[in-house]
């Protein structure tokens, strides 16, 4: 009996899980006990340089920039393998799933060549630059600036809320060079080039991840655009739905073990039945939404606007989690400067970062349900 290309693509990402389950249980990739940033960054590229070395990392990405072939489902499984494991954290290691299918799909082949499978292989970490000052989830109202010049380009100018800014050796980076939409463009840029200042911020639950750049007359060549002059809003909008992909079937596997951790930890009663099957309700709600998602992303479908629901369940459920661990472990949040402590803080912002959940409604709103601009 012949089974469908469906029934055997699943097939074989059952064998994938399989094998890379027996394998991560043979080689110890665990975290130390040091968990500061510095030490997350260093961990985050050592399981990527040990997974590209035993070919896993390799697989879901094309041949041409030194990858294995095979659905794209291929790197949640991978991804989902290293969140529930809390081998590297879900945030840090997703940027991947944002930054590669960028340089693929827009980087001249060869460029894409040379620097993706350093990305992969840990050896490179890449930050983005979109947000500025005052244009946070508004793209449209960028005020970087890159004017060509016998050649190259020089870009001057400020981002914000630059994630691992200052451990990147490149950067994916939004300029303005004309007027609207038609006038954003693209490029990829060396973090060493001279003129660019970084400065990491310090934000409410005491890590630095985010950092201001600034760009004085940075002289980027002419070959490091992504796509033509004038297709950086487009290069954003094909890149913020994978953000909200791949990305965040890693995050939501994660938050399962976060759940299992509240019931392990914890001693609810039967006055917290309904907060506890709220919360698990939100995360399975939330997982289903991303399985579409994904099943979406594997038959080539085009990501967009319907990826602002799954930015918005996520958030929420993510809040509710916390606010559940909060509730059931008492001091854990208020008292004890230890994770949970930190992840409630962070999960303060999940209705903010990315896009804030008053965007993504009016998104969702506009494009989806077409109810007009107000």
């Amino acid at each position: 009996m012949t089974v469908g290309p469906e029934v055997a693509a699943l097939h074989g990402i059952a064998e994938f899980r399989t094998g890379l389950r027996t394998w991560l249980d043979a080689n110890d990739l665990s975290p130390g006990s040091d968990h500061s940033l510095d030490a997350q960054v260093t961990q985050l590229l050592r399981v990527r340089r040990a997974l590209f070395d035993a070919d896993w990392m390799r697989y879901g990405w094309p041949g041409e920039i030194g990858g294995l072939g095979g659905p794209a489902a291929l790197r949640a499984v991978l991804g989902e393998e290293v969140a529930t494991r809390d081998l590297a954290e879900p945030g840090i290691w997703s940027m991947i799933e944002v930054l590669a299918p960028t340089m693929i799909s827009y980087a001249p082949p060869a460029l894409a060549a040379e620097m993706v499978p350093l990305l992969l292989s840990g050896r490179e970490q890449w930050c983005q630059g979109f947000s500025e000052p005052g244009s946070g989830s508004d793209l449209a109202s960028l005020s970087t600036k890159a004017i060509p010049r016998d050649g190259h380009w020089v870009i001057s100018g400020q981002k914000v809320w630059t994630s691992l800014a200052q451990y990147a050796a490149r950067c994916v980076l939004l300029t303005r060079t004309g007027p609207g939409h038609d006038g954003i463009t693209a490029f990829f840029l060396d973090m060493d080039s001279p003129g660019i200042t970084v400065r990491p911020l310090r934000t409410m639950h005491g890590v630095d991840e985010f950092a201001e750049v600034f760009f004085d007359d940075v002289v980027v060549p002419g070959d490091r655009l992504l796509g033509a002059p004038g297709d950086g809003w487009r290069i954003a909008m094909d890149l913020l739905p994978h953000e909200r992909s791949t990305c965040f079937w890693h995050r939501i596997a994660y938050l399962f073990t976060r759940l299992e951790n509240v019931l392990a930890q914890g001693d609810p009663s039967a006055e917290d039945d309904r907060d506890l099957g709220a919360a698990f309700l939100a995360l399975h709600t939330v997982r289903c939404r991303s399985l579409g998602t994904q099943r979406r992303l594997a038959a080539g479908a085009k990501l967009g606007p319907e990826t602002s629901v799954d930015k918005v369940l996520l958030a929420g459920a993510e809040q509710q989690l916390f606010d559940l661990a909060r509730d059931l472990l008492p001091g854990a949040v208020e008292l004890d400067d230890g994770p949970w402590r930190t992840e409630f803080l962070y999960s303060r912002a999940a209705t903010i970062y990315g896009g804030t959940a008053e965007i993504q409604r009016n998104i969702i709103a506009r494009r989806l349900l077409d109810l007009g601009k107000e």
